[in-house]
């Protein structure tokens, strides 16, 4: 998958970051690794280097009971030989499938049994990325597991393995390219970007043919090549003793055996010298405009200039492309610029998303002249200010997690070679003057350089097929490049665990009613606020589907002090982002912003809460918006899935059985008047929460809600909140939805289940674990590690206020669509039969109650846990006590919990797909089936 370099969010103008490449202090005196040292924000890091070539990062932070491994293996598409596209990321996959001393499958047990969280991998064209958290007390299991990953991996790797991983990352492609809107035109752009032979031309996840061909001898070679400690680079960021880190460190990885150093990549930037102008067609109902111009590499001359020319161009509501073509013109749904930087050169990018009726030409004629006015004449102070306020906040957002703080790291290190080099970047930024901004739009931007991409409705367009080889019979594993020792095999021992503890919370309350929640956060210098509400989607009344979602979107669009304009400009300012929507049952507006702005940003938030303009030109572009959504929604079989999904379990005469933004006919008939009505009965103080987590301390919170909160009033003769109707299920048990031409079934599994409170809540999050909920799981295991039917399918429980609901959801392969649904239902069976075992049920239940403190390493996700707590309507104390209740799980529990809330006598199977591929199928799999069109209409 391609994933953007985050250039573009790595500049701070005005707070110079310096990394200290020296000894770290003892850990008595660091408490984070980003402080501020004579009024820089500083990154304390040290790097070294093993015998064999090895890079280690090491940057202490004591935040957190959490250590981040951060593995970057410095190869990617850019080192894949001819034919083979999508190598690098097919060798991603078959890391994890198995080591000497890690059998396969393990892998991601042995992170689930220590309360892991965030572990995965990715490529991009210059690298691949191997990532987890474990509780610091792990930090010997983390080296362990890295260490093997990246030394014995081919003793183990074998046919099965490869021709496993084939099928899981072919699903992987279907997913994410051709069952994706508007995914066969991004390959189709990269194809006209660059020439035969270079390796950024073909998409990351590679060609099916390519991926098919890949031999078990192509993966030792390019281990071999590639797969060398001098050629990888461990950061490690978070809770440990940099003295134990290096003496394990050196344990671990200096026996393994360097290699030769891997061939040099060197490919000159492709040249456009004449505009390539292209149309792809594609199975969606919006237009699409893609322009893409080659622009220089990452910290090149000129970098840093096109990151602030795509701020001013696309960075957000306050820019001049969102404000010409979604606000005045409204002839765009989104626009997106960026200036996508990598090493062997950068993309830079215009993607607009068209309103139904509007023409791609218009839409590209506005983008030209707007483009060939930034060349011409500078931006504004203030244009170039917002630039430099968003970037600044969004590179403190990613030193916030040790996750993405060890990314940030690797990242300096491979692209400057210098993991310090954050110093030199920002200064980048910090001397661009709008003139500067200018001319590298005039030198970057003609129109004699790009491509222009047209994606249209129409029929998808997808290589013939490459039929699925049977799986292997015989494995015949391989020959290892390092040497073995009896006490590799042996699961190092933890030290000493750290109390296990969730972020602490205060509550008070104003005198108007609204609840306050505060947990404070001392260190990096960020605030996250969420004002929640009782007013989402339960409250829509029964006859007005997407009241409540219509009603959050019009907040910020303007208030009877500000513009949409001027709000969207006020916020880019702060570098600050608000945001207001209605969930099920709730509606919220969440602001995180910088601590030197939260005043000015909370004024904002209550502005939108309390005084919003409801204006009518407004209130008909959304409504614009919104009807151009629902028909992308139709665009996506995961959505329309879910979607259906909802009508299956509450039934059409139920706030929760359409769509969170409502349907056509609703949204035709709603009106200011209503909007308006809804938010005056539902938008109370007694009906709310205001809660925040950062660096702000309990007084000036208290005085900031008393000053821009406390005036606000209930209204004097509301009525109680009505509860919700009975729900109307759907009678039918197996629903098709009839969407030509699908690349992979989207399938729901859904049933009735509890609500929020349940005595027995524990157990049912140790057995959906176990069931789907994990990786790990048993139904994920059996359809994606086992048969490779899917990229990924999981399982979980909605447990609201006033609702609850069982699901699972996952896209698998067409054709064997019924031989998931039959192998989803033996694991059920399975489930309810037999108690787990002791095993299993530690590993899972130590996967939900260990995981837990790396839930709320963020600000925003400490604001969304409790905030969260509140909606449904439990106290604060029940979220702190839920480590000690899943400790006590039991297997007995456990399988009492699967038996009386996973029963599949009332679940309803909704498969979305193609009728004449998945219809047989399902009929033969599940008996009577209703079928639909993606309208909810019946199909004759």
């Amino acid at each position: 998958m391609r994933l953007n370099h985050f250039a573009s969010v790595l500049a701070l103008v005005g707070v110079l970051v310096a990394a200290v490449a020296a000894p770290q202090p003892a850990a008595a005196q660091v408490q984070g690794a980003v402080v501020t040292e004579q009024g820089r924000l500083a990154i304390r890091h040290e790097k070294f280097r093993l015998e064999n070539g090895f890079e280690v990062i090491l940057v202490e932070d004591h935040r957190l009971p959490l250590v981040a491994f951060n593995l970057w293996v410095h190869a990617g598409p850019r080192n894949e030989a001819k034919g083979q596209t999508g190598f690098a990321h097919l060798f991603e996959h078959l890391m994890f499938a198995g080591s000497k001393h890690v059998p396969r499958g393990q892998f991601d047990k042995f992170v689930d049994a220590a309360g892991g969280t965030d572990s995965n991998g990715s490529t991009n064209f210059d690298r691949t990325n191997y990532f987890f958290t474990l509780p610091s007390h792990q930090l010997a299991l983390g080296l362990w597991l890295k260490s093997d990953m990246l030394g014995y991996m081919l003793d183990e790797v074998d046919a099965v393995a490869l021709a496993n991983q084939q099928d899981v990352v072919r699903n992987e492609r279907r997913q994410t390219t051709e069952n994706r809107p508007y995914g066969v035109a991004d390959e189709a752009l990269y194809a006209a970007l660059f020439p035969e032979g270079h390796p950024y031309r073909a998409a990351i996840i590679g060609s099916h043919a390519d991926i098919q061909s890949i031999k078990l001898s192509d993966v030792r070679d390019f281990a071999r090549t590639y797969y060398r400690p001098n050629n990888a680079t461990l950061v490690l960021a978070g809770d440990f003793d940099p003295a134990e880190a290096k003496a394990l460190v050196t344990r671990y990885f200096g026996p393994l055996k360097a290699g030769p150093k891997p061939p040099e990549v060197q490919v000159a930037q492709p040249v456009i010298s004449a505009e390539r102008r292209l149309v792809v067609t594609d199975r969606i109902e919006l237009p699409r405009l893609t322009l893409a111009w080659h622009s220089p590499a990452y910290a090149a001359a000129g970098d840093a200039e096109l990151d602030v020319v795509s701020h001013v161009l696309g960075g957000g509501k306050a820019s001049r492309l969102y404000g010409l073509l979604v606000r005045d013109k409204q002839l765009a749904q989104s626009v997106q610029v960026v200036q996508d930087s990598a090493s062997l050169g950068s993309l830079f990018n215009v993607e607009v998303v068209a309103r139904p009726g509007a023409k791609l030409d218009d839409i590209e004629a506005l983008v030209d002249a707007e483009i060939a006015r930034l060349a011409a004449e500078p931006p504004s102070e203030a244009e170039v200010a917002r630039a430099r306020a968003a970037v600044e906040t969004q590179l403190l957002q990613r030193m916030e997690k040790v996750a993405t703080l060890a990314d940030l790291v690797n990242f300096y290190n491979q692209m400057a070679g210098d993991p310090g080099f954050v110093t030199q970047d920002l200064a980048r930024y910090r001397g661009i003057t709008p003139q500067q901004v200018s001319a590298a739009a005039a030198r970057w931007l003609r129109k004699d350089a790009r491509v222009s991409l047209h994606t249209v409705p129409g029929e998808k367009l997808l290589a013939a097929d490459v039929p699925t080889p049977p799986p292997p019979r015989k494995a015949t594993k391989g020959v290892g490049i390092n040497a073995d020792a009896a006490w590799r095999a042996k699961l190092p021992a933890a030290s000493a665990a750290k109390p296990l503890a969730l972020p602490t919370v205060r509550s008070f309350q104003l005198a108007n009613g609204l609840t306050v929640l505060h947990s404070p956060k001392p260190g990096l210098p960020l605030v996250s606020a969420s004002l929640v509400l009782r007013a989402g989607q339960s409250a829509n009344p029964i006859d007005k589907p997407g009241l409540a979602s219509f009603t959050a979107g019009m907040l910020t669009e303007g208030t009877t002090t500000r513009t949409g304009q001027q709000l969207a400009e006020a916020l880019a300012a702060l570098g600050a982002q608000l945001h207001a929507e209605a969930g099920a049952e709730s509606a919220r507006i969440d602001l995180n912003c910088l601590r030197a702005q939260v005043g000015p940003g909370m004024e904002l938030l209550a502005d939108v809460l309390l005084r919003p303009a409801f204006d009518a030109a407004e209130f008909e572009r959304q409504r614009g918006q919104r009807l151009a959504a629902l028909s992308q929604q139709r665009e996506d079989g995961p959505t329309l899935a879910q979607n259906v999904a909802a009508r299956a379990l509450y039934g059409k005469a139920h706030p929760l059985g359409t769509a969170a933004l409502g349907t056509e006919a609703s949204l035709k008939a709603l009106d200011v008047a209503r909007v308006r009505a809804f938010w005056q009965a539902h938008y109370r103080p007694d009906r709310a929460a205001l809660v925040v987590a950062g660096d702000i301390d309990e007084a000036e919170l208290r005085a900031l809600a008393e000053r821009l909160l406390g005036g606000w009033a209930a209204p004097a003769n509301s009525a109680a909140l009505a509860p919700l109707p009975a729900p109307q299920p759907l009678a039918a048990r197996t629903v098709l939805v009839h969407q030509a031409g699908a690349a992979q079934t989207a399938l729901a599994v859904v049933s009735p289940g509890p609500r929020a409170g349940a005595p027995d809540t524990a157990a049912i999050k140790v057995m959906n674990a176990a069931l789907g909920g994990l990786f790990t799981s048993r139904i994920n295991q059996q359809l994606r590690e086992v048969k490779g039917y899917t990229y990924g399918i999981y399982s979980g429980f909605q447990m609201g206020r006033e609702r609850g609901s069982f699901g699972l959801y996952g896209s698998v392969r067409s054709d064997v669509t019924g031989a998931a649904l039959q192998d989803i239902a033996r694991e059920v069976t399975a489930m309810r039969k037999t108690p787990m075992g002791t095993p299993e049920l530690s590993r899972v239940r130590n996967a939900v109650m260990l995981a837990l403190p790396g839930q709320f390493d963020t600000n925003a996700a400490v604001v969304q846990g409790y905030a969260n707590q509140w909606v449904i309507g439990q106290p604060i104390e029940a979220l702190r006590a839920l480590p000690a209740q899943l400790g006590s799980v039991t297997a007995a529990t456990a399988l009492q919990a699967a038996r009386q809330h996973v029963d599949p006598a009332r679940q309803t199977v909704i498969a979305v797909g193609d009728r004449a591929q998945i219809g047989p199928q399902l009929k033969k799999a599940r008996g009577t089936v209703l079928e639909l069109g993606p309208e909810g209409e019946p199909l004759k």
